[in-house]
């Protein structure tokens, strides 16, 4: 697995979080909930603490909504 670090880091979990916002948004019938689940674990992983996932979730919103609420 590659590795990443610094703004690299960044950019991944911020477009994981952008993508499970993405998928949430999606009708049920049109949810890949295995892949969201699989990427909410990776995000989990990677994240270091409740804080920080709060702002890439807000971040998320933001880049998908155009909101940050």
């Amino acid at each position: 697995m590659a590795e990443f670090r610094d703004r690299d880091l960044f950019l991944v979990k911020k477009a994981l979080a952008i993508a499970i916002l993405a998928i949430e948004r999606q009708p049920g019938a049109l949810q890949p909930a295995s892949d969201c689940q699989d990427m909410k674990t990776i995000l989990g992983e990677l994240v270091g603490n409740p804080a920080e996932l709060a702002q890439l979730m807000r971040s998320a919103r933001i880049a998908v909504t155009g909101q940050p609420e």
